[in-house]
């Protein structure tokens, strides 16, 4: 079943509107056209009661001011740019510097995040939205006309699986995203540290103070990011570990172990005292995980009210290596005319 609602007015006048997925399964979602966000994530718990395990916002005017791209769909490349460029066959690209003045974050000033999307409703016992977007040539200084397809598909088991798919018609860069906060317990349940995670990676990048890759990678082994075997979040915080000191918790690109282009259960994150459970599959060779470090207090508050707090909620944004276009020897983002970005991400819940 698919429900749609007007949410609200931009202020061009343009209308948003937030489409609820629902089905047979433990999960129902609700989607805006705005930016492809996932405003909201229903999962039961292991008693049979229902809380919402995403944070967000109740009105369109907190999604417009607010930082941190909550739930946001993110592109054309997600995560960081180094200096806000690169060189593509020969051309360098300079883009819009929207983190600290000095880099590109997802996408530029006016990603994927901002745009509103054309929506085509599939209903059934697997309901799916199928969002579709044409970037023109330049639009953040990209090259080439990219036409993007974001399908979100709530499946009968509980599911939600998120298919991206792009085509350009001159050689570009792609690193497409989800950007959900994710707590188990309830979006307004406090701190997220006593959820559990497991990670099929085996390497992180390195990372300068700000939070761009200087080209090598680390072994999780014997650091506190080494999540092979599960563990507690919280227990890494404040860890003896320079780039842990630095970020004041978890914001790293970690690599996943025997990468081969397969969908495979990447991350596992539990809530012990709900029982709910997220696992994510993927065809991405990497997730960036964040716990909320810089969340900005003075945003505005949550749905309901509920004020902002730092570790509130953990990400588990599935991507290619940040800054890969500047970095010999990392993940290929170039897309081609004639080629196809396809890739696959499903956040799969249980209690």
């Amino acid at each position: 079943m698919i429900t749609k609602e007007l949410f609200g007015y931009l202020p061009c006048g343009c209308k948003v509107y937030s489409y609820t997925l629902a089905n047979e399964s433990i999960t129902s979602a609700s989607i805006l056209n705005y930016g492809g966000i996932i405003k909201n994530i229903w999962v039961e718990d292991k008693t049979g009661n229902v809380a919402d395990v995403l944070c967000g916002y109740d009105d369109i005017d907190s999604y417009l001011t607010a930082n941190g791209y909550q739930g946001a769909l993110i592109g054309r490349v997600g995560n960081r740019i180094g200096g806000g460029k690169f060189t593509l066959d020969g051309v360098e690209y300079q883009l819009t510097k929207n983190d600290n003045g000095k880099n590109t974050l997802h996408g530029g000033k006016y990603g994927f995040n901002a745009k509103i999307w054309n929506v085509e409703e599939v209903d059934g016992e697997e309901p799916k939205l199928v969002l579709t977007y044409t970037s023109p040539d330049g639009e953040e200084n990209f090259p080439g006309t990219l036409e993007v397809t974001v399908t979100y598909t709530l499946t009968k088991d509980g599911g939600l699986s998120v298919h991206y798919e792009a085509t350009t018609d001159k050689t570009t860069v792609v690193n497409m995203t989800s950007h959900g906060y994710f707590n188990l317990a309830g979006y307004a349940a406090g701190v997220i540290d006593n959820h559990t995670l497991w990670l099929d990676c085996d390497k992180i990048n390195s990372l300068d103070s700000e939070l761009i890759p200087d080209g090598t990678l680390i072994d999780v082994d014997g650091t506190p990011y080494d999540f092979r075997e599960e563990k507690v979040v919280g227990s890494v915080f404040g860890a003896d570990h320079p780039m842990m000191k630095e970020f004041g918790g978890i914001d790293n690109n970690f690599v996943c172990t025997d990468y081969d282009g397969e969908i495979k259960l990447r991350a596992v994150v539990t809530e012990p005292v709900s029982g709910r459970k997220l696992s994510v599959f993927t065809d991405a060779p990497c997730v960036q995980v964040y716990t909320g470090n810089m969340i900005v207090l003075t945003d505005p508050a949550f749905k309901g009210g509920v004020p902002q707090y730092k570790h509130c909620a953990i990400c588990l944004e599935t991507q290619a290596m940040p800054d890969s276009m500047n970095h010999e020897g990392f993940t290929n983002i170039v897309l081609r005319p004639g080629e196809k970005y396809d890739t696959t991400t499903v956040y799969a819940f249980a209690n």
